[in-house]
């Protein structure tokens, strides 16, 4: 189970987020992109998931310039769809680039940083992976990545895009733009789930799929694992 810490920014201020590291050793970071619904329960469980797996996770509160501390569910989609139109891109990569910075000074984390987003963060990861610097991102149906497609030269790292078929914030004709513009870039990789809608990898959500969440998930720790590694689970010194 993690902590809520602050991250502070290059203009003085600081905002909150939800930091998860492994029980024993070091290893490389992950900062973690939200939903519409803010840094509720979901993430942090994904945060403590991947702990859990050897990485140093940190997963900012991106609405804190609108509303600090949101935690929203399903049944609040109003409210968070507001939210998410309210959110300034270019402060969220100033925001990501922060939490980026203080995922390094953690002495827990080795210094190699991906980035993993679903929905608002999806698009976030492929911003993070144009703009921050970051050894990889992992986008699970970012929304808008169409419309930032003049980025994509500037992606070097691996980058791995989960859609749904059946998404209708994300249709095929924009799955389609971000397919032609990414085709040339071996270190790209895009999947399309079959019959499932956005947010299938939501456990509880209306449109949680277990096979498909379960492959998405394999592909992307795969990628962590191949571009990061994994993290270091030393014994904690004896003490006589």
């Amino acid at each position: 189970m993690g902590i809520n810490i602050t991250v502070p920014t290059q203009g003085g201020g600081s905002f909150g987020a939800y930091l998860a590291e492994p029980k024993k050793g070091n290893g490389p970071g992950i900062v973690l992109l939200q939903e519409i619904f803010g840094v509720n329960q979901y993430i942090r469980d994904v945060a403590d998931h991947y702990a859990e797996e050897g990485y140093v996770v940190m997963a900012p509160d991106l609405f804190w310039r609108l509303e600090p501390g949101v935690e929203l569910t399903e049944a609040q989609f109003e409210k968070a769809f507001s939210l998410y139109g309210g959110v300034d891109p270019q402060k969220a990569v100033q925001d990501i680039g922060a939490t980026i910075a203080a995922l390094r000074t953690r002495p827990a984390c080795n210094g190699r940083i991906g980035a993993l987003g679903f929905c608002l963060g999806g698009a976030l990861a492929y911003l993070s992976a144009a703009h921050c610097g970051v050894d990889c991102a992992v986008g699970y149906y970012g929304v808008g990545i169409e419309g930032m497609l003049d980025l994509a030269p500037r992606i070097a790292c691996p980058l791995l895009l989960h859609f749904a078929a059946e998404d209708k914030f994300v249709p095929e004709a924009a799955r389609n733009q971000v397919k032609a513009a990414l085709a040339a870039k071996p270190l790209a990789e895009i999947h399309v789930y079959l019959g499932v809608d956005h947010a299938f990898a939501r456990p509880g959500g209306h449109a949680y799929d277990e096979a498909a969440a379960r492959t998405a998930h394999a592909r992307s720790l795969a990628l962590f694992r191949g571009s990061l590694g994994v993290g270091s689970k030393v014994d904690a010194p004896k003490t006589r």
